[in-house]
């Protein structure tokens, strides 16, 4: 219970944090974080809960890094299920904190006819920037794939695992700053589900795509760093 305890906190934090930053202070006037904050805010809310609970759940708040690290054989199957339920209860949470908040403001509505309503994902007319279906699962699918491999690199017996909650959200920034114009960026399907549950209308008839892409780019990460990257026996020396 302690780990999916820390599995819901951590994905709360993330969603608060990330989503929170995007709705509240992106856009506001003269003085938003614009694109560059909201993904230094994802980056950071990953870093801060990898040190303050990844040592009790492994840190993953994210369905899809779950399903990366059973793929690449360092997550057992029986914690699979209860991992992604404790996530997206979290990320949903978190979404109703923000949803109260919001709501406390006079004329605050969720107009889910436009792209990014309440940081909400999607894809063609509720792409930020107009995307495609098929350019949107690209993205998701080799952006999460990229950050389930580094994700198993960094935490890999012979990487340097001190830092290694610093590497994972500076990779959740770049990626951010990369997709946000897409999709609004997810690679994360309980951030997306959260996001929609109050969106409602065509962002969560479209959040489908955001559990799919992920959740195979995670999983393709997870063979190709098992079987093709893994290294087995000791540590090379580093020769300076």
């Amino acid at each position: 219970m302690k780990k999916l305890f820390a599995e819901f906190f951590g994905t709360y934090w993330l969603v608060f944090g990330g989503c929170g930053s995007a709705i509240f202070a992106a856009g506001y006037p003269e003085l938003g974080i614009g694109f560059a904050g909201v993904a230094l805010a994802f980056g950071l809310t990953v870093v801060a809960m990898a040190y303050a609970v990844g040592h009790i759940s492994g840190g993953h708040f994210n369905p899809a890094v779950s399903f990366g690290l059973w793929a690449g054989g360092k997550f057992p199957t029986k914690d699979l299920i209860p991992y992604i339920i404790a996530q997206c209860i979290g990320a949903i949470a978190a979404a109703g904190t923000l949803y109260t908040i919001a709501s406390g403001k006079a004329g605050f509505v969720i107009d889910n006819t436009k792209a990014g309503a309440f940081a909400s994902n999607g894809f063609g007319a509720f792409s930020p920037d107009g995307y495609s279906l098929q350019a949107a699962f690209i993205a998701e699918f080799v952006l999460t794939l990229f950050f389930i491999l580094i994700i198993l690199g960094a935490t890999d017996k012979f990487a340097n695992s001190n830092f290694c909650g610093i590497a994972i959200g500076l990779t959740l920034t770049v990626i951010h700053l990369v997709s946000i114009p897409i999709t609004n960026t997810s690679v994360n399907p309980a951030r997306s589900l959260s996001q929609a549950v109050f969106t409602l209308g065509e962002p969560l008839s479209q959040v489908w795509l955001f559990w799919a892409a992920p959740i195979l780019g995670a999983i393709a990460a997870g063979f190709i760093y098992k079987n093709l990257l893994k290294q087995e026996g000791e540590p090379e020396k580093i020769v300076l």
